[in-house]
């Protein structure tokens, strides 16, 4: 199949999977977008082996199409989901299944598009686990019950379509009124001691982390900085900053002495 065909494929095999029709777009952008948007909202299940051969290719080529990025230091501005490290980490929400919403503009969402659906599936392998505590919240969703992840816990998972080997998934602290808490302060903290402790865990040398909790989950940027740069000061691996703004940009510069 050429791209726009295996994009057909991979289009109308999730739209059945969904039960949903549309009409499938001419342009290849508009192809590509409508393929994001359908793995965003796709429910767990099983997955043919031809439609993970024809999804593979494409996200092959789309990481292609942006380039692969070897850090050089600790600082790189830029999207996480081109860096070839060891692991990434991923802002996760409490249910660690990945963004909902089609083509949101969060990580979570840029991370689970370009690994592949492979990246849910194991998730919800991980959350649905029979090992998993009870003490943890649970929910019902398409008849199966998971369990809710706490603040500052952490997951591994295989990176699968990314240039990085796995991903380490945490859930930052939320600041409803954007002033936190000394707890919320140490919970975040634990987002970024948890995510080394399993990445060394797994014989990784390197990391990239993202600016966990800022953004929607409102953890004012130069604080939370400031708590990452502590966190990590004795981890025993490389450490990159990933930023993708310029205000944290900025922050990280000053906070390492780069300016």
């Amino acid at each position: 199949m050429n791209r726009e065909d295996n994009l057909d494929f991979c289009i109308r095999y999730l739209m059945e999977q969904d039960k949903v029709e549309m009409k499938l777009p001419a342009a290849i952008g508009d192809k590509k977008r409508m393929l994001r948007a359908l793995m965003n909202v796709w429910v767990p299940q099983p997955l043919s082996e031809e439609f993970l051969k024809a999804q593979d290719a494409e996200l092959q080529m789309q990481l292609k199409e942006k380039g692969v990025v070897e850090a050089e230091g600790r600082l790189w501005k830029g999207d996480i989901t081109r860096l070839k490290v060891d692991a990434i980490v991923n802002a996760a929400n409490s249910r660690m299944l990945g963004c909902w919403h089609p083509l949101h503009g969060c990580i979570d969402n840029a991370i689970h598009s370009a690994a592949g659906l492979q990246l849910r599936v194991e998730c919800a392998e991980v959350m649905s686990g029979t090992e998993c505590p009870q003490i943890h919240p649970e929910y019902t969703f398409e008849g199966v019950t998971y369990r809710e992840a706490f603040t500052s816990e952490t997951i591994v998972t295989k990176g699968y379509n990314l240039p990085a080997k796995y991903v380490i998934h945490t859930v930052g602290p939320i600041i409803a009124q954007g002033i936190p808490t000394q707890e919320q302060e140490r919970q975040l903290s634990w987002c970024y001691k948890n995510s080394i402790a399993l990445a060394e865990a797994n014989g990784c040398q390197s990391i990239a982390f993202c600016c966990i909790s800022t953004g929607e989950y409102r953890f004012p940027n130069r604080r939370a900085a400031e708590i990452a740069m502590d966190a990590c000061k004795d981890a025993s691996i490389r450490v990159v900053f990933n930023v993708f703004k310029d205000i944290d940009y900025d922050i990280y510069c000053g906070l390492l002495g780069t300016h």
